[in-house]
């Protein structure tokens, strides 16, 4: 079955800047892709694992230490009113697989300045174990990275490149999320650990810089049961630190959405997601005759917002949550997506990948991540820097007449991106046509405007006594648009001596973005 597209698309303001945790638009309301304009979309009907999967990434945006999520059984105490959230509760046994993404945003952040040292906090992950007998635990894949291991370097990274055997200047995001996709467990980690019983260590810790951003993604079996906690200590403490700050029951400050409970129960918004999904992995497999049926475009990553009408809704339940997380894993960050296209055709054609352009709407970067394409010729990799409204051909797929040939496309989806992709296969000449008329959109927002004539001192003139006195003219100066505020810093030695306009523009763009966002209980 497939759906065709309606062509009116979201206008909501606060939907197109608030991305995720926006006001969650009419189900009809849908967003569109250039490239799929007239056709059809097929849902890909694929399955979640059942893998239990810790997500810490609320708060996203820490104020300071505390606790940031545990499913030890109890309560801990919000440190902006002292009320009691129940936590997390549960316990993992066998298969299981860990997510943490935080930024450090201390309440003096404005006053932060590029080159000055800045304070850190230590994230650390507890493993509790709260039996008689020990419990061993083995890793197969996963890293943490922090933004002094993998600062994100944005010149030159948006559109398609190969990607590198070490890709650490991507984000800690895609950083984390490269290892798990090529099936590695970083070298600074263990392989096996052991938990006394009733007892706790600390697993791994790492430091998060002022306005700076970590991100974990692990993937482990145990033998036995145990629960796991994430918490932040002042400075780099020791492994005693970190668990004093569990002990102290005190969540960590940043909890924007504690006011906003019955907006989350009734799904007007989104939030973030501290609790324990169900599924790391979704798998699925379609066929498609592109001579027959023409273009194949299926939903990757879709969200109830982003389906592209096809009600195919590929995120994952929470078995236990937090109060004020998200109701379901909307965000699926760490999840591994495979899907195996089965097609025949004959010919070369491109493998596509979009985001949605919501009418009215901003372009801001909606991926930065990694991806595997396989197919009878081998294995290729790419980094792929994308912009909401952009398809970027990921590869030349050079398919054989008279047979079925096999596609497969895996992604771990990184944190600091937005759900809600398009995965086409179509002829090269109508991805020319969409790419040419995205190349004159960017044109002309780029171009520099038109320079302002100098101010010229107003000439006297008599009054017309039918119209009354003539209004005063504004100054060429005080027509010009007021500086937005700077939100955030960048990371010392990221500036260039002199910025392009159009990342300026970007620039002040985000910064408008976060401030907006604020305003509006992000």
């Amino acid at each position: 079955m497939s759906f065709l597209v309606p062509a009116t698309a979201l206008r909501s303001v606060s939907a197109v800047l608030l991305g995720l945790t926006a006001v969650a638009p009419h189900p009809a309301a849908l967003a569109d892709v250039a490239l799929m304009s007239g056709q059809r979309a097929k849902p890909l009907n694929g399955t979640f694992n059942q893998v239990p999967v810790l997500h810490s990434n609320q708060p996203e945006e820490v104020e300071g230490p505390g606790i940031l999520i545990s499913t030890t059984p109890g309560v801990s105490y919000a440190a902006e009113n002292g009320m009691a959230l129940r936590n997390a509760e549960y316990t993992f046994n066998g298969e299981f697989g860990l997510h943490m993404h935080h930024k450090y945003f201390p309440s003096y952040r404005s006053q932060i300045r590029a080159g000055e040292r800045r304070t850190e906090l230590t994230l650390g992950v507890i493993l509790i174990n709260p039996g008689r007998v020990p419990v061993s635990i083995q890793f197969d894949r996963g890293a943490v990275r922090n933004s002094f291991e993998a600062p994100y370097l944005a010149n030159n990274l948006l559109g398609v490149k190969p990607l590198g055997r070490r890709p650490w200047n991507t984000g800690p995001g895609d950083a984390t999320a490269v290892q798990m996709l090529r099936d590695q467990l970083d070298r600074n980690l263990s392989d096996l650990v052991v938990i006394p019983p009733r007892s706790r260590i600390v697993l791994l810790r790492t430091q998060l810089p002022a306005l700076g951003i970590a991100n974990g993604l692990l993937r482990g079996r145990s033998n036995g049961p145990f629960q796991m906690a994430v918490v932040a200590a002042p400075g780099p403490g020791s492994d005693a630190d970190l668990v004093a700050v569990l002990d102290q029951r005190r969540l960590a400050p940043g909890r924007v959405y504690l006011n906003r409970i019955a907006d989350i129960q009734s799904r007007r918004v989104f939030s973030r997601v501290g609790g324990v999904a169900i599924g790391d992995t979704y798998t699925a497999s379609l066929r498609h005759d592109l001579k027959a049926e023409g273009a194949l475009h299926v939903p990757l990553t879709s969200t109830s917002r982003h389906h592209f009408g096809t009600r195919d809704v590929q995120v994952n339940p929470l078995a236990s949550r937090m109060l004020d997380s998200s109701l379901d894993n909307v965000g699926t960050y760490g999840v591994r997506f495979d899907v195996d296209l089965k097609l025949k055709g004959s010919g070369p054609y491109e493998l596509v990948l979009s985001h949605p352009t919501l009418a009215g709407g901003r372009p801001f970067v909606a991926f930065r991540g990694s991806l595997q394409v396989r197919t009878d010729e081998g294995l290729q990799e790419m980094h792929l820097g994308m912009r909401s409204g952009d398809s970027h051909a990921l590869t030349t797929l050079n398919l054989k007449p008279g047979v079925v040939n096999p596609v497969r496309v895996s992604l771990v989806y990184p944190a600091d991106a937005t759900p809600g992709h398009l995965l086409s296969v179509v002829p090269a000449s109508q991805l020319a046509v969409v790419q040419a008329r995205q190349a004159q959109q960017t044109a002309a927002a780029t171009a520099s405007p038109p320079a302002m004539p100098a101010p010229t001192r107003p000439q006297p003139q008599t009054p017309n006594p039918l119209l009354g006195p003539r209004p005063l003219q504004p100054s060429a100066e005080r027509t010009m648009p007021r500086p937005l505020p700077q939100f955030r810093q960048p990371p010392v030695g990221t500036l260039p001596a002199q910025q392009p306009l159009e990342d300026r523009y970007r620039e002040a763009l985000e910064a408008q973005q976060e401030i907006i966002r604020g305003l509006m209980g992000r």
